[in-house]
């Protein structure tokens, strides 16, 4: 579980708008972002779950459908890997090899206990990335239970979890990578066929680059919630916000100092991050910092990661900080969407809360079922 800061409710509310803003949660001037523009201002956007981030970019980008950002999944301008801490994200596909040579040896370090236990040693994993050659070149791509096959019929272990780690090794490697998904299924491809003219940047230029494009898209950050973020060391994110630093603003929060764009602090967190959001699970605003007091309150913590087992619910941010939970029902033609709140509504964040389920169902193609409210959320 993330470290928390004691803040007060001033100032966590004033982070949470401000990082609202930087993320475009919160509508700015300008028109709106294209989903692959609005990934390559965040950088990278988490994504083990395909359908929350899905919602992520299009509560990001207004108008955005589900149509639209599937459409860039399978058109490759937008990539679905492992870039860093060995979760899924979606990121720009000239980014995602030079993110991966900076992050993931750290991180396939960190795996070998799991693939010593499902046998997976490192003669095993190199026949499996020849295998992941041999099937994938020509621009072939194959579903997860087509490439599991795949490889255990050459004899690579991939009982139990071993096909999974196996995927995610080949992935942390640079040898494949989330491809155009076939129906509800993910397919995997060759990352160089794929993800074609990658940038090439190493060492302290891509440590100053990965720190300039966190604190633009998710500042006001610390450089501690930039290396949780990053799989970095703090000595690695120390040396990036170094070289980025020349191109950022801070501001002081007690004896904290938070990085951010220069360009918000010009404007401020924009009257419209005072408003009422729906944003999905594992979304940005509390996955994007290893300390998400800003924006979850501490005391209902616990209402959003029940059980404390890393499963982040959909929440509802009004005002800047998280007030309800929300879930969703799909049926095949409309969507029901019921709110949990951790406390009684007022009448503002109802009428805001009922105008972010009417975008949701837009954005599905659906029509609305009545909402409801249940009950108060018990911390």
């Amino acid at each position: 579980m993330a470290t928390t800061t004691t803040l007060s409710r001033r100032d966590a509310v004033r982070l949470s708008r401000l990082r609202l803003t930087a993320q475009k949660v919160a509508p700015g001037a300008g028109p709106a972002l294209t989903p692959s523009a609005l990934v390559r201002h965040l950088f990278a956007l988490q994504a083990q779950d395909l359908a929350a981030a899905t919602w992520a970019v299009a509560v990001r980008s207004p108008g955005t459908t589900e149509t639209d950002v599937g459409e860039a999944l399978r058109e490759g301008s937008i990539v679905r890997s492992w870039p860093m801490r060995g979760t899924l994200h979606l990121v720009a596909p000239e980014d995602l090899d030079w993110m991966l040579r900076l992050t993931a040896p750290r991180t396939i370090a960190s795996a070998a206990p799991r693939f010593a236990e499902t046998g997976l040693t490192a003669r095993m994993l190199d026949l499996a990335a020849q295998v992941a050659h041999d099937r994938l070149a020509g621009g072939r791509a194959l579903t997860r239970a087509e490439l599991v096959a795949a490889l255990a019929e050459e004899g690579v272990p991939t009982a139990g979890q071993g096909g999974y780690h196996c995927l995610w090794f080949l992935a942390h490697s640079r040898v494949i990578c989330a491809g155009p998904p076939s129906g509800k299924q993910q397919t995997f491809v060759l990352l160089d066929e794929w993800a074609q003219n990658p940038r090439r940047i190493e060492g302290d230029e891509a440590l100053g680059e990965m720190a300039a494009r966190y604190f633009v898209g998710h500042g006001p950050a610390t450089v501690r919630d930039f290396a949780w973020w990053a799989s970095l060391t703090l000595a690695q994110a120390r040396r990036g916000l170094a070289v980025a630093e020349a191109g950022l603003a801070s501001i002081t929060v007690g004896d904290t100092v938070y990085h951010l764009s220069p360009e918000l602090l010009d404007s401020g967190p924009l009257a419209s991050a005072s408003g009422v959001f729906l944003l999905p699970s594992f979304d940005e605003m509390l996955l994007g910092y290893q300390d998400r007091s800003a924006t979850v309150p501490p005391e209902h913590l616990t209402s959003v990661v029940p059980g404390k087992n890393g499963l982040f619910l959909p929440v509802i941010v009004a005002g800047g900080t998280t007030v309800a939970t929300w879930r969703r029902t799909i049926a095949r033609d409309h969507v029901d969407i019921i709110a949990a709140p951790f406390t009684t509504m007022s009448s503002t964040v109802k009428r805001g809360y009922e105008r972010g389920a009417r975008a949701y169902a837009r954005y599905l193609g659906a029509s609305l079922m009545p909402s409801a409210y249940y009950g108060v959320a018990t911390p």
